[in-house]
């Protein structure tokens, strides 16, 4: 069984929605504090999207998608989602589920570095915008 499986990635137009989700096994949404989003296009690195603390809920965006996306967790599920509002084309690209420690978040809204972690990783779900 996979610890993390995004789903819902797909192809719109810009100013369309998706919503993605990441389920995520139980003892990884027991134990890791963090689930978090990250998207990587061709020749970049991965960067962070959004993040959410599993025990409370707080929420962390990066700059570029605050305002549009929602980041939300159904804790009976163990699922965290991904509502994408208003996408654009720069938001193309590979959609990724992580979980780990609470450092995990911190790096979702500042695009900053994992230090050093192997946070675990889902296996990705394409998101393409058109415009």
């Amino acid at each position: 069984v996979q610890a993390l499986v995004e789903t819902g990635g797909g192809s719109v137009q810009a100013g369309g929605s998706l919503r993605l989700s990441c389920l995520a096994s139980e003892y990884f949404f027991r134990t890791k504090k963090c689930i978090a989003w990250f998207r990587q296009v061709p020749g970049k690195e991965r960067e962070g999207v959004a993040g959410i603390y599993t025990d409370g809920g707080s929420t962390y965006y990066a700059e570029s998608v605050k305002g549009r996306f929602t980041i939300s967790q159904d804790y009976a599920e163990k699922t965290v989602s991904l509502q994408m509002n208003s996408l654009k084309p720069e938001d193309t690209g590979m959609n990724y589920c992580a979980a780990d420690l609470p450092y995990l978040c911190v790096a979702a809204e500042t695009r900053g570095s994992l230090r050093g972690h192997s946070p675990a990783w889902g296996q990705g779900t394409q998101v393409t915008v058109s415009s």
